[in-house]
This record gives structure tokens, C-alpha cells and sequence, in this order.
């Protein structure tokens, strides 16, 4: 899943680090941004040695040579050398302001190597140290990713989804009027339609096997979590369906009217409309005290 190119980056001409390109004029232009936040131009110190991945220790340095020769390692393409050189500037110059933008460099490197693993642990101890600083929005929108980056199929596991749900919401709440927070708003419609798409595969599963209820329960829920997803029509078919089966006529009615007048264009209402003409029954608006009253 491509990010979105706005995060903090180097001054590249189009290198690729693990799958990810990095560059573009508004990567240039945050990475600008980045460095006037620390008192550092464009134009700044050139750095003094390379770090080589066999190097057994990096000697002391001034904060502003250690950040600089990380920056340059990263514009390299190395972004493992990277990660570990910004490391080294909060480990020797742990209270100075270039330790601070380090943390989320480090963040970053990891986060263009797929290493997640490592760039959400650093990301959270930004967060958790520095939640007022100027780039605490961008911490927050690549924990996010981080998460997002990793959602598996709707067939596994979905603690990652769940995840990245509550991390690109946060974006959004903390940082509403932000590039981040719209980005995260269009990857939130995604993480629904995902999730709500899980839920869709496990209730299919249990319908073929005549597991009323328990189908009943995951329809039910894409039909009050995730209205917004493109999989509330066919829920609301296998909810008539499973009521059908059950022979809670009055529901299976109920869901079909809903199913109708939301989406009556719906292959899924045809569908509906005609399982009940079978049994000589028609959509009906859902009884007082029906779940589906509500439900739109």
C-alpha cells in the first residue's frame, strides 16, 4: 500500500529503499521544513566519515555532525546505517534539540527498510516524550502507516487492521486541519471496508454451515459498524437469507426493506425481493423495537 509522500525524507534524487520511493517536491520541501526546525540549512555541514556496516562503535561527535552524516547516509539509500547513526545522536546528545528530530528520523529509516517492528517503538517514545513538537502530527501519521502497511488478508488475522484504525483515527482527531489527517481519512474508509470485509468472509462461513446466528451476529455488525462500506448490501441480503432460514419472517422482511429503499438499484435487493416472493412474502418496513429501525 503506497504512502503518502509528505513524511520527513532527504534531499533524494529518486533513490528506492525497501520498496518505497523516496522524493518529490513536497518530500524536498518537508525535509526543508525539517531542518529549519533545528537551525540546520540546506547547505549545512558535510560530513566528515562514512559508516560502514561493520563499524564496531561510532566515536563521539558534535550533535549537529552525527545528525548530518545521518541525513546524508539516508539520501544514500542506507537507510539501515541511517537508523543507526540518528540513534547515535540521541544516545550522545540525549537533551539537545537534535536529538529530538533524530528520534523520528530513526523512526523513518526503519519505517523505508519495512522494518516496523523497529520504527513503532521509536515512534511511540517520540510521542510519548515529545507530544508538543512540531512534528508530533507526522510521528503520529507514521505509527499509522506503520500499522496500515501491514494489513493482511481478510482471511488472517486483523490486529493490525484494528490497529490502524485506532492510529489513523487519532491522526485525524489530533490533527484535523493537516495533509496527514485527510490522508489518514481516505486510508480510515479503506480500514473499514477492510474490516468490514472480514466480517463478511467469517458470516459467509458460518452460513454455508447453517450457523444462523452466528452469521447473523457478523452481518449484523457490518450492517451497524461499517454502513459506509461497500459490503452493507450483500449483508443485508444474508440477513434475509439467515432470518429466512430461521423463519424470523418479520426480519428477513424488515432487512429486505431496508436493503431496498438504500439501495434499490442493488443486484443484492433483486436477489432479496425474489427469496421472498418464494415464500409469497414481501419487504416490510422493520417493527417497532427491531434492531434494523435504527439502522439507518
Amino acid at each position: 500500500m503506497a504512502a503518502l509522500e509528505c513524511g520527513i525524507s532527504g534531499l533524494y534524487s529518486q533513490p528506492r529503499v525497501a520498496g518505497k520511493t523516496i522524493g518529490g517536491g513536497m518530500i524536498r520541501s518537508r525535509i526543508s521544513n525539517l531542518l529549519r526546525s533545528v537551525g540546520l540549512g540546506l547547505g549545512v555541514v558535510a560530513g566528515l566519515w562514512g559508516c560502514a556496516s561493520d563499524e564496531p562503535e561510532i566515536p563521539d561527535q558534535p550533535a549537529e555532525v552525527l545528525y548530518t552524516n545521518a541525513l546524508n547516509t539516508l539520501e544514500d539509500g542506507r537507510a539501515p546505517q541511517a537508523a543507526k547513526l540518528f540513534e547515535e545522536v540521541e544516545r550522545q546528545h540525549p537533551y539537545s534539540t537534535w536529538a529530538t528530530q533524530a528520534l523520528v528520523m530513526a523512526a523513518y529509516s526503519y519505517y523505508l527498510m519495512d522494518d516496523y517492528d523497529s520504527a513503532i517503538p521509536a515512534l511511540e517514545n517520540f510521542i510519548q516524550l515529545h507530544p508538543g513538537n512540531r512534528n508530533a502530527a507526522y510521528a503520529f501519521y507514521l505509527r499509522a502507516l506503520c500499522y496500515y502497511e501491514q494489513i493482511a488478508d481478510v482471511t488472517r488475522d486483523q490486529g493490525n487492521t484494528e490497529e490502524a484504525l485506532r492510529a489513523l483515527s487519532d491522526v485525524v482527531a489530533r490533527f484535523p486541519n493537516t495533509p496527514y489527517a485527510r490522508d489518514a481519512s481516505l486510508k480510515l474508509d479503506l480500514v473499514r471496508d477492510h474490516l468490514a470485509g472480514k466480517e463478511m468472509e467469517v458470516g459467509r462461513y458460518y452460513l454455508k454451515r447453517d450457523l444462523y446466528l452466528a452469521a447473523i451476529n457478523r452481518f449484523r455488525t457490518v450492517v451497524e459498524k461499517y454502513q459506509t462500506t461497500s459490503h452493507v448490501p450483500e449483508a443485508l441480503h444474508r440477513l434475509v437469507e439467515s432470518y429466512l432460514s430461521l423463519g424470523i419472517n418479520d426480519e428477513a422482511q424488515a432487512a429486505a426493506a431496508v436493503l431496498g429503499y438504500n439501495f434499490p438499484g442493488s443486484d443484492w435487493y433483486q436477489d432479496s425481493y425474489a427469496l421472498l416472493a418464494t415464500r409469497n412474502l414481501q419487504p416490510e418496513q422493520p417493527k417497532e423495537g427491531s434492531w434494523l429501525e435504527g439502522a439507518f
